[in-house]
């Protein structure tokens, strides 16, 4: 049985205090862990000893108390509750309440480590159930029991709430920015965001524990930076490293992350073409900032990819007579990765890895049979603890795996003929917090060259600091360049760099942009790439062409000896004199002379 109930979701009043009014001021959506209003007006008193108001808030298909995706509570708080319910949402009376008309002022709070997604909610009073509300619950990073919890409010500005950003691209050498429209608050963008959640794989295995695990962000970055590519899913982007962009657009088409994720839900889910590492970066921290996970664009110079997570970028060159070896690893000119912000209980209880993850929705390998990357600590990759999860060693070698170049010999044996330990992992950029200069945050994912550097690099290989040969002193105070201008600066905090490489861009340099990502192995990542050009340090004995000085000197030797005998048997057989000689010869001379004319 149901009565007509009265009800007012303050929507407006409600999202500007979550700070979700500029995704919508008509629909509630809410932050887990901080309380939202709700009025009732149930047309009748309140006995506060006599039947409790009891309202059930579910989620997903088959919403359970034991996986955190049903609850219930009550006015008092004396209603039904499973002993092993997790995610439990409280409701308390507010002060305007006045239970003695039945018009009630409810705070209700969604648990803070609780399930994200939409939410149905209904009152249940004796054996009356209504309807109350939909509601859309996110993460809240202003709440310090939620594990996306920043403390810096003008970080949570950037990267949460600004919906502007840039993205670095070009060379080592050449940095410059990509202006990126973000539109995590645009048309939709809810209904696209928990679309991608409801599409991955593990959702379509199990409905009711891929919801249930949506409380942990965690799992959610996996699952987003999994879905965002179409590798192996309904994903959202497909990439295109060769060249030939037919049925769709380059990469360099897109400057925002609306318009890809806006044709995704049009198209039905289909896969839009196409992307590249920036893009699908850029599509991504849109998804995240979503979800309220703070999140942030990092680019990588010099980028290595690494196939069998030996840490070393290996370059096969055949010696004479051996065929050629390819070679499956590669060096970008860039690659673009996301950060995400959160708390890492499953890898240590003290907080020690908590922080920024590197999330790549780029596919380049797959981690446990599905193309997606992390989150995988920072901190982790600068103490190269690569037994950790997720994916620590590839992100470890795309920032400092050293370049080795191997000579293969016939009997198959590998001779070293060249090694680069500093190459790889230069310049690692992102967007300083309100302002539009770029950030080096190199230190951050790796020591200084020295000996700091090379006992973390076999510690990461071998995970045995036994292992490790004592440096010499030079070692330690052998520093490039760029290791003197980051000398004073704390080994957590990235450096500051004008960005005047925006207003020196010229028109040439803009049309170099469709040249886009590129490998010095020019294959796309993931397959078996050929010999980089640019690596090419095999010790080739070559035949220099010489002109035949020796060979043309004894020919003029013979064709005069023929002519000195030809002029004497004429001599000696027409009883020539000397004066008629010279004139024979001068005639032969003028005809050789005339013929080579």
């Amino acid at each position: 049985m149901s009565r007509e109930l009265k009800m007012d979701l303050h929507c407006e009043t409600n999202n500007v205090a979550h700070h979700t009014s500029e995704i919508s001021v008509e629909e509630l959506i809410v932050r887990r862990g901080q309380p939202f209003k709700l009025t009732l007006d149930l047309k009748r008193p309140l006995n506060p000893k006599g039947r409790s108001l009891t309202i059930r808030a579910a989620t997903g298909e088959k919403p359970t108390e034991e996986q955190g995706t049903l609850s219930f509570f009550s006015v008092p708080d004396r209603g039904p509750r499973s002993p092993s319910a997790k995610a439990v949402w409280k409701v308390e009376l507010r002060e305007d309440a006045s239970a003695p008309t039945g018009l009630l002022s409810l705070g209700i709070t969604p648990p803070a480590d609780g399930p994200i997604g939409e939410f149905h909610l209904s009152e249940e009073l004796g054996d009356e159930s209504n309807p109350l509300a939909t509601l859309v619950v996110l993460y809240n990073p202003w709440c310090p029991d939620d594990w996306v919890y920043m403390k810096d409010v003008e970080e949570i500005n950037e990267y949460v709430m600004n919906e502007k950003g840039l993205i670095y691209k070009g060379s080592m050498n050449y940095i410059f920015p990509l202006d990126w429209d973000f539109g995590q608050f645009e048309d939709k963008m809810v209904e696209i965001s928990l679309k991608i959640l409801d599409l991955n794989h593990k959702h379509l295995l199990d409905p009711g524990d891929d919801v249930s695990a949506r409380c942990n962000p965690i799992y959610v970055g996996r699952v987003v930076s999994a879905m965002i590519n179409s590798e192996d899913d309904s994903g959202v982007l497909m990439g295109c490293w060769d060249g030939f962009f037919g049925n769709g657009f380059k990469p360099s088409h897109w400057s925002g992350s609306h318009a890809i994720l806006k044709r995704w839900l049009r198209n039905f889910c289909r896969r839009v073409k196409y992307g590249q590492c920036w893009v699908f970066a850029g599509v991504m921290c849109s998804v995240m900032r979503l979800l309220g996970v703070p999140c942030r664009v990092v680019s990588n110079f010099q980028s290595a990819h690494d196939n069998n997570e030996n840490l070393i970028i290996d370059v096969f060159h055949a010696d004479y007579g051996v065929r050629d070896i390819p070679s499956p690893d590669s060096v970008w000119n860039f690659h673009v990765w996301v950060e995400a912000w959160m708390r890492r209980p499953d890898l240590a209880e003290d907080g020690k890895y908590d922080g920024w993850q590197v999330l790549d929705p780029t596919p380049q390998e797959k981690s446990e049979g599905v193309y997606c990357c992390g989150p995988a600590s920072v901190t982790s990759v600068l103490k190269g603890q690569t037994d950790l999860k997720y994916d620590v060693p590839f992100v470890y070698a795309e920032v400092n795996a050293d370049c080795i170049d191997w000579l293969v010999k016939a009997d198959g044996s590998k001779k070293k003929i060249f090694s680069d330990t500093k190459r790889v992992g230069q310049n690692i950029s992102t967007k300083a917090v309100g302002s539009e200069k770029r950030v080096d945050i190199t230190n951050t994912y790796k020591h200084k060259e020295g000996i700091d550097e090379r006992s973390v690099f076999e510690y990461a290989r071998t995970r045995d600091y036994s292992t490790v040969d004592d440096e010499s002193e030079d070692d330690e105070d052998g520093e490039t360049d760029e290791d003197e201008e980051n000398e004073d600066v704390d080994e957590n905090v990235g450096v500051e760099i004008e960005d005047d490489e925006k207003n020196q861009e010229s028109d040439d340099e803009n049309e170099s942009e469709d040249d886009d990502e590129t490998s010095e192995s020019a294959v796309p990542p993931g397959t078996t790439s050929p010999e980089p050009v640019y690596m090419h340090f095999q010790e080739v004995r070559h035949r220099k062409l010489k002109f035949p000085f020796r060979l043309l000197n004894r020919m003029f030797c013979m064709l005069f000896f023929f002519l000195f005998i030809f002029l004497a048997i004429i001599y000696f057989h027409l009883k020539l004199n000397l004066g008629d000689l010279v004139v024979l010869v001068v005639f032969i001379k003028a005809r050789i002379a005339t013929s080579t004319l």
